[in-house]
């Protein structure tokens, strides 16, 4: 249970990521979408919330703090 929360702590900005996009992605769905259903991303809602749920994850995934030990090195 540890080791959960160890994780869950290290990563919690991807995770904010990909809870926040997965509900853009839904509403963008809900809102724009593609009325023909020829679209492969807006067409369904499960595709439209996969889809903004990685890009959130991929986008703050850029976001990292610098542990001590690596601005140490870089010094």
């Amino acid at each position: 249970m540890q080791t959960i929360t160890q994780f869950i702590k290290k990563h919690y900005l991807i995770f904010i990521g990909i809870a926040v996009g997965a509900i853009g992605g839904y509403l963008y769905w809900s809102f724009v979408g593609c009325s023909s259903g020829h679209c492969p991303i807006t067409s369904s809602p499960i595709n439209s919330t996969l889809y903004g749920g990685v890009m959130g994850g991929l986008l703050l995934s850029m976001v990292k703090k610098k542990n001590k030990e690596e601005n140490t090195e870089n010094e």
